[in-house]
């Protein structure tokens, strides 16, 4: 039965997961895995992100995959087995270099009744036919899309990756703003992507995030800045801002891992972010800037998109449009030294979690 059957439209769950009532600081505990692998539904915000760059041939790609799980504040004393206690979403992209063009498609429903569900304990997230599950070797991930597919699993090559202190990452100002947050960098990755029916089997390297809160964003913030790089070296770079809506930032954060295990955290004050081009979407209006100069205590860096156009028109199922795409990270003598992610949120209207 949808959910449209049961009186709530799609708008109105949406609204009722994102009315968030007083938010409270994450008690600092230390991560347990492989249960913390798994879904915390007592939080309000959760998702597992995988990013990549994978090639078949010459012929090279970017590839985007992310579920989300939603706790519905405004259902959470119903009776019914029918309500919307928990959403799923989740969102799948391919950025295609050499035909120039963003593949996109994305998926909501309410958690239960075999549709949609985020297993506690341990990474085993399904809606309907898309599935990501965590095995002893890393993880699966099957997603048939509107015009593409991807059919990927993604090896450990590295221990897992505790951002901000030992996994409580600090996202603002306020003791709140924080998310419990883990990374696994440098994911061998092997499969089979598919555009309009063609196939190509591709090797390549992710970058997995996992994160859950219960109050990601402090009221002053409307988006972030986001990269996450694979270093060809086997060093791994995360660094992030949270801007008003002025553009002025509000709090950052990241770290960098170097091959060998040696982590260096960054607070606020160790970052400084610098936008040098902008792509204004012909849709949106949005101008985002997708050439930066990130100076960290790990070195100075350029970030540059590989294609301008990456925005996702997330409003069917997140109500978010934001722009996410395969980057490129060159040192500071212009060398490339990296590959990855760039995610840029709250340009084309202010993101509420």
């Amino acid at each position: 039965m949808s959910m449209m059957a049961l009186g709530w439209s799609r708008r109105a769950v949406l609204l009722a997961a994102l009315a968030a009532p007083a938010a409270w600081a994450i008690p600092q505990r230390a991560l347990r895995f492989p249960r913390d692998f798994g879904s915390h539904p007592d939080l309000r915000t959760e998702w597992w992100y995988i990013t990549g760059h994978a090639a078949a041939g010459t012929r090279e790609f970017g590839f985007q995959l992310t579920f989300f799980r939603s706790r519905v504040d405004a259902t959470q004393g119903m009776r019914s087995a029918f309500a919307a206690r928990q959403l799923i979403f989740a969102h799948a992209a391919i950025t295609d270099l050499e035909g120039r063009k963003l593949w996109h498609d994305q998926r909501i429903a309410r958690a239960g009744f075999g549709v949609a569900s985020a297993a506690e304990d341990d990474t085993d997230v399904r809606l309907r036919d898309w599935t990501l599950k965590r095995d002893g070797q890393g993880y699966a991930a099957r997603l048939p899309a509107e015009g593409f597919a991807l059919d990927l699993r993604f090896a450990s090559t590295q221990p897992v990756l505790l951002q901000g202190d030992a996994g409580l990452s600090r996202k603002g100002p306020g003791s709140e703003d924080a998310s419990c947050y883990y990374s696994e960098p440098q994911l061998a990755t092997q499969g089979r992507l598919s555009l309009q029916g063609r196939g190509f089997d591709v090797q390549g390297t992710a970058w997995l995030d996992h994160e859950w809160s219960e109050a990601y964003l402090n009221a002053e913030a409307v988006g972030w800045d986001w990269i996450g790089m694979n270093l060809f070296d086997g060093s791994a770079l995360m660094a992030f801002q949270m801007r008003r809506r002025d553009g002025s930032v509000l709090w950052a954060g990241g770290s960098m891992r170097s091959a060998d295990g040696r982590l260096r955290v960054f607070g606020p004050d160790d970052l400084h972010f610098e936008a040098q081009d902008r792509w204004t979407s012909p849709r949106t209006r949005a101008a985002y800037p997708i050439r930066w100069r990130v100076r960290t205590p790990g070195g100075s860096f350029v970030v540059r998109a590989l294609l301008d156009d990456q925005e996702l028109d997330s409003r069917g199922s997140t109500d978010a449009v934001y722009w996410e795409g395969l980057s490129e990270l060159r040192d500071a003598d212009d060398k490339v030294v990296g590959r990855g992610y760039l995610e840029l949120t709250g340009y084309a209207q202010p993101l509420r979690l």
